[in-house]
């Protein structure tokens, strides 16, 4: 975990942008000494925005299942999460 002042942002933009880049984790700025903002690359950003997605879609298949309805065969769900992991990780669109 990377920490910085809020004003390195201003004053090392690039230095931050390529330490994002770099890491693949997030900087996280302080203001007054107190966590204030967190900064990271695009593409780290939509890789986890794509697992949080994917933790809320099998969150809601646990769901139906504890609830006894209806969901997809085992084979089904294998592609599915083959399709969604090939997405997060070549930026292929999941077949849904």
């Amino acid at each position: 975990m990377q920490i910085k002042p809020s004003a390195s942002i201003r004053q090392n933009y690039n230095e931050i942008a390529d330490l994002c880049r770099s890491t693949g984790e997030p900087v996280y700025l302080t203001k007054n000494g107190e966590g204030d903002l967190v900064v990271m690359d695009i593409d780290t950003f939509a890789r986890r925005e794509k697992m949080l997605k994917l933790r809320e879609e099998l969150l809601a298949v646990e769901e139906d299942r504890l609830a006894g309805r209806a969901g997809t065969t085992p084979d089904e769900l294998d592609s599915y999460l083959e399709s969604i992991i090939d997405e997060v990780e070549h930026g292929k669109k999941a077949r849904i």
